[in-house]
């Protein structure tokens, strides 16, 4: 129901007596607040010895005046935060989640709280159960997520999940990069790496010169020192190639009906050649896409279970994406980018 109120206007006129003006009745109309559009950043890890990833991020988002969250490392966590604190008068244009991830294993970042890190088949399984809450309607088709994960940008199918996570009404637009992040470097303090990748089963590296080789064969027409950029382990000269690494561990169980049907493996080949025959280990491999060869393959056995363990190095030569007008500069990073940012 409308609300009216009648306006009462006294005037003397000449010493007169006043007299009464009345004005016509008007609606008592409630006033439309501005919302205010605010941005904020997610940094969902915290770093291990002498990594400096997430502190770095931290920094970086500070000194932009953006304000951070540094205590919750799940998407449940981060849609209920959003849920609490964004409403009509208020809400965010971009919202930043860093968090560690390459291109095999997804996200570090949990589905949930108590939950797995974040990969197509984590968070299908996530949505699916209803174990991440619904985001409200202050998520429009004018916000912006982006996501500071290394390589996110190759899984479209992740990205197309993470999507779902923060669609209300209306759809975001989700945003990465299939580069590597880099937060606080010598020379910026946020840019993107292009990463050539090499493997070696994990504690057997054949040295840097055979390594230095496979790389120039797999990249023939790309200007690196391999072999420099192999033995450099951060940057070190403006907008030189170096090196990083970390290792994909893969574990299988196998169940048999009695002990004795476990198969015995007298070398690694004749391991491999009966993983490649099973069809589940087969399609996970292929998934992974690093050549079996390229893992460091051990099994034993405890009563009618068959455990079989890889373990592959992986080698990254990571060349900071530098401006094509003037390589002398790091490319400024502009989100519709579209040759630095995949955009769902």
């Amino acid at each position: 129901m409308k609300s009216s109120y009648i306006l009462l206007l006294f005037l003397f006129i000449g010493g007169r007596e006043p007299f009464p003006i009345v004005t016509e009745a008007v609606s008592a109309l409630p006033m439309e607040v501005a919302t205010t559009e605010e941005s904020v950043a997610f940094i969902t890890g915290f770093d291990e010895g002498d990594t400096t990833y997430y502190a770095k991020a931290r920094e970086y988002f500070e000194t932009r005046n953006i304000p951070v969250i540094t205590h919750l490392f799940s998407l449940e966590e981060i849609v209920l935060w959003l849920n609490q604190n964004s409403n009509k008068q208020k809400r965010f244009d971009e919202i930043h989640i860093v968090s560690h991830g390459n291109p095999w294993l997804g996200m570090s970042l949990k589905t949930n709280k108590f939950g797995e890190r974040t990969s197509v088949k984590t968070l299908g399984s996530a949505l699916a159960t209803g174990k991440i809450p619904k985001v409200r309607n202050t998520i429009t088709a004018c916000t912006k997520i982006i996501f500071h994960s290394c390589g996110l940008g190759e899984n479209r199918a992740l990205m197309q999940e993470l999507k779902q996570v923060f669609t209300a009404e209306e759809a975001p637009k989700v945003y990465a990069s299939s580069f590597f992040n880099i937060f606080g470097g010598k020379y910026a303090a946020h840019y993107l790496a292009k990463p050539y990748y090499g493997y070696y089963p994990t504690a057997e590296s054949p040295g840097p010169r055979a390594l230095s080789e496979t790389f120039k064969a797999s990249y023939p027409h790309v200007d690196i020192d391999w072999f420099t950029a192999l033995k450099t382990r951060q940057e070190h000269r403006f907008g030189k190639a170096y090196s990083y690494k970390f290792n994909i561990p893969v574990d299988w169980e196998f169940t048999f009906d009695a002990g004795t049907e476990i198969p015995g493996f007298e070398t690694r080949e004749v391991l491999m050649d009966w993983l490649v025959e099973n069809e589940a280990v087969a399609e996970a491999l292929f998934q992974l896409g690093i050549p079996i060869e390229k893992y460091r393959w051990k099994s034993f056995v405890e009563g009618r279970i068959l455990y079989v363990k890889g373990k592959t190095t992986v080698l990254c030569i990571m060349q900071p994406v530098m401006e094509v007008k003037d390589p002398s500069e790091y490319r400024t990073l502009h989100l519709n980018d579209t040759e630095l940012y995949q955009i769902l």
